[in-house]
């Protein structure tokens, strides 16, 4: 690809309005090699010749070493690195070596599972017929009599998590022999087991290790991974081991170009940009037109779909041949769709896609050269991971950013350094969570009795849930030993992509009979599947016409809506227990157990592609509670007294950085906007104070990581809002506008007001301890806060080993498991 007389191309369109703001020349480098020694069996070297590969490259050769002295060992490189010679070549001189050898590969989809057998089998055949392990996909989708064939013979099962923990460890004894002789357990991708996922996913593997200790085998763990800030402590943390790190990438890379494409704004006030996704698709029509080999990724399916029907329509008017050369891919697809768009895209015959983050991983899909990136995917590794999908070993290739206007998006465009010299962020697990631990002690406990050395094993708070098991009839203490006594099958109530117990059907009306077509735990259903919502799926938009709580459905209408709903929450926060006290610079901070309660009260009418506000409705809902962990800072009074000398308001100018803290705490640790809650409250101290917390019971690590980085995390928060060159404060700065008809502003217009940006700097710089910020011009606060009265009388658990509240959630739900209808138990 020309990328130099592409880019002038575009800039000297008529239509160019200097949308690019950067172009950053990424440089290639050579291959470094290495050696592995003693040198591979000759089989296999022939195998790799076979294939065009005479030499590995260094950090091949070093992982290859570490693996055979036994060390367990995460491989952390760049994409298209060839990462998974890394542990194929040890399983399979393992197997050659024993033809009763077995490896288990954990892959975090059942696509790139499907698609790495077919790696497998392309490197395998060139070995003799007879020298080939026996190996396949184990998951939801493969036949059943191929399924007992892998279990009783299988040398190398390739599978996920999900298949693990459901439908392998719980019928172990079928699998004695896999379990006997396996020697390599690989798991691919570890940076996508983080959150909730990850946190789950690090007990499956405690299950796993216990089982093989029951099996007298003892095997090698291998990770894989793109670059994070914290790989050996990720992968420490989620194997419960210690881990051999390999990072020194030794692959060649091409040069590539990175692009920085801003819309442009609509209006003279500069508060307004056209469409990321209209940006986007003139972007890869021009690509496709130049027949370069181009993929576009979207965060949301339905964009997947718009950008590929608006990509398609213009092709069409000019290049009808072309546009029956792109294909949209996401979920919801039917299996044997997406493979046929993997195989066209691999061997070349679609010139472009249009995707969600599904082939962000590594699914092979050929050679590409030009890549767009609508919005910044939520962290850095995951940006680079999107841009590492095109450009071969020696040629250039494109990558264009294109911000939407929301803070953090514009702060990057504006911000480039931050982008380009800042370390990717960390992945977050807390596998000790116990509404999460409680889950896997009773599928452990069902699949063989738990020993006090489990109980170690599964961390400081499994004793206290081992106790409320057996309190709760559902484990039986018996010579040293704890003995599952239920009739039911606990690995099915652990769902470890989410932690609700509490699921809502959603049914669809406008088919005969009716039928569902999704689920949702509650908490996202509260915020999403109420009465009159939109809701997408499968890239069709859905009216909710009912919410029925009690019975835990909504029925949903499949219409024709230029528009998505957003639920608007009012959220309130009371400490039940401070675990940590300390300060930072002149402001007072901490971090330990909060409540909760969450109040959808209200909608907001969104307009695709423009995302203007059309509308709003209101939301009849009863408030839900949740026990978590958050991180407070409290600014002192002479913070609050210099805001309200300038003649603004301090509440106002604190909830303009509680918007930004949510987009920025992202950049350090690897979480969604959607994991993580910030408000400000003034209950708890008697001041205004600003909190962020886990949306999650117990917590997952992502408040007390804030709490770590505080001086890292209100810097960023300043410098985001600062890099705005809008006046008073816009989405692109300080968030979306304050919800209308509420307590916060009792505005009536409907468009809601803008939090203020000023009064935001004042405080800043006043609590970093810069020169005094002044604002360019003063005001007076528009409207009155409600305050709240804390309950004097609000009694503090007592010191437990849990803490109370998360020991009665605990204790209803196992009451709860127990009342299931289906009679299982």
């Amino acid at each position: 690809m020309d990328v130099q007389g592409f880019l002038k191309a575009l800039t000297s369109n008529p239509n160019y309005q200097n949308q690019i703001t950067l172009v950053k020349e990424i440089p290639g480098r050579e291959a470094v090699y290495g050696e592995v020694k003693p040198a591979l069996a000759q089989v296999l070297t022939q195998m790799l010749a076979a294939k065009g590969i005479k030499q590995l490259y260094s950090h091949q050769a070093e992982a290859i070493n570490a693996i055979r002295a036994g060390k367990h060992t995460v491989v952390v490189t760049g994409t298209a690195s060839g990462k998974t010679l890394c542990y194929n070549l040890p399983v399979l001189e393992s197997f050659l070596a024993d033809r009763q050898s077995r490896a288990l590969y954990l892959y975090p989809t059942k696509a790139l599972a499907q698609d790495q057998l077919k790696t497998l089998v392309r490197l395998t055949e060139a070995l003799p017929e007879s020298q080939r392990p026996f190996m396949g996909t184990y998951d939801g989708d493969t036949a059943a009599n191929t399924r007992k064939r892998l279990r009783d013979s299988g040398n190398l099962i390739l599978t996920n998590p999900d298949m693990l923990h459901q439908g392998i460890l719980p019928k172990h004894p079928a699998w004695s022999s896999f379990f006997t002789h396996l020697n390599y357990v690989i798991l691919d991708e570890i940076h996508t087991y983080r959150g909730i996922f990850g946190s789950n996913v690090a007990n499956v593997i405690r299950r796993l290790k216990r089982i093989c200790r029951h099996y007298g085998s003892n095997p090698v763990f291998i990770g894989t991974s793109a670059t994070i800030n914290n790989p050996l402590q990720h992968a420490e943390e989620l194997l419960g081991l210690p881990v051999h790190l390999v990072k020194d990438d030794g692959a060649p890379k091409g040069r590539k170009y990175f692009v920085f494409w801003n819309p442009p704004y609509l209006d003279v006030g500069k508060t307004e940009r056209k469409s990321a996704n209209s940006e986007a698709a003139q972007l890869m029509t021009e690509l496709i037109r130049e027949r370069i080999p181009t993929i576009t990724f979207a965060k949301a399916r339905v964009v997947t779909e718009l950008i590929y029907r608006y990509v398609q329509e213009q092709l069409e008017k000019s290049s009808p041949g072309l546009a029956k050369k792109i294909r949209a891919y996401r979920g919801g697809y039917l299996p044997e769709e997406r493979r046929e768009i993997e195989r066209q895209l691999f061997e070349g015959e679609l010139l472009g896609v249009t995707s969600t983050n599904a082939l962000e991983l590594g699914i092979d899909i050929g050679q590409l050269e030009a890549c767009l990136v609508v919005g910044y995917p939520g962290t850095i590794a995951s940006t680079w991971q999107q841009a590492g999908r095109v450009g071969r070993a020696k040629e250039d290739s494109l990558v264009i950013l294109i911000p939407h206007q929301n803070p953090i998006d514009q702060y990057l465009v504006k911000n480039t350094s931050y982008f380009f010299e800042k370390n990717p962020e960390a992945a977050v697990i807390d596998p000790n969570n116990p509404h999460i631990l409680m889950g896997h002690l009773r599928a452990a406990a069902f699949e063989a009795p738990l020993t006090a050395q489990d109980c170690y094993e599964f961390g400081i708070y499994a004793p206290a849930v081992v106790e409320l098991l057996v309190e709760a009839g559902e484990l039986r203490q018996m010579a040293g030993k704890w003995y599952w006594r239920n009739s039911g099958f606990p690995a099915t109530e652990v769902n470890l992509r989410n932690i609700s117990d509490s699921t809502f059907s959603i049914v669809d009306v406008t088919t005969q009979p009716p039928k569902v077509i999704g689920t949702l735990d509650e908490t996202s259903a509260y915020q999403q599947l109420y009465t009159e919502a939109i809701y997408l799926h499968d890239g069709e938009t859905y009216f909710v016409k009912e919410m029925n709580v009690s019975q835990k459905i909504s029925y949903v209408e499949k219409i024709a809506a230029d528009y998505y709903t957003q639920s608007i929450t009012e959220v309130q926060v009371i400490i039940t227990k401070k675990e940590i006290e300390s300060s930072w610079r002149k402001a007072a901070t901490g971090f330990g157990s909060v409540e909760v309660m969450m109040k959808p009260y209200l909608f907001r009418k969104i307009k695709f592609g423009s995302r203007d506000s059309i509308g709003f409705g209101k939301i009849n809902l009863e408030p839900q509670t949740m026990q978590t962990n958050a991180f407070w800072i409290v600014p002192p009074p002479s913070t609050l007294h210099l805001v309200k000398e300038f003649g603004r308001d301090p509440v106002e100018s604190l909830l303009a950085i509680a918007n930004v803290l949510t987009e920025v705490l992202p950049f350090m640790v690897m979480c969604d906007t959607c994991d993580i809650g910030s408000l400000v409250d003034l209950t708890n101290h008697g001041a205004p104070s600003l909190f962020v917390y886990d949306k999650y019971p117990g917590g997952l690590g992502f408040a007390h990581r804030s709490f770590e980085r505080v001086e890292e995390l209100m810097t960023a928060a300043r410098e985001l809002i600062a890099a705005c060159g809008c006046e008073a404060g816009c989405p692109s700065c300080v968030g979306s506008p304050l919800p209308p008809h509420s307590q916060l502003d009792p505005d009536t217009s409907g468009k809601g007001r803008i939090p203020d940006k000023e009064g935001a700097l004042v405080v800043l710089h006043d609590m970093l301890e810069m020169e005094p910020y002044i604002p360019r011009q003063k005001q007076v606060p528009a409207y009155a806060w409600i305050l709240t009265a804390p309950d004097e009388n609000r009694p503090l658990p007592p010191l437990v080993r849990l803490p109370e509240k998360i020991e009665q959630q605990l204790r209803e739900k196992l009451i709860n498991l127990r009342r299931k209808p289906n009679g299982r138990n």
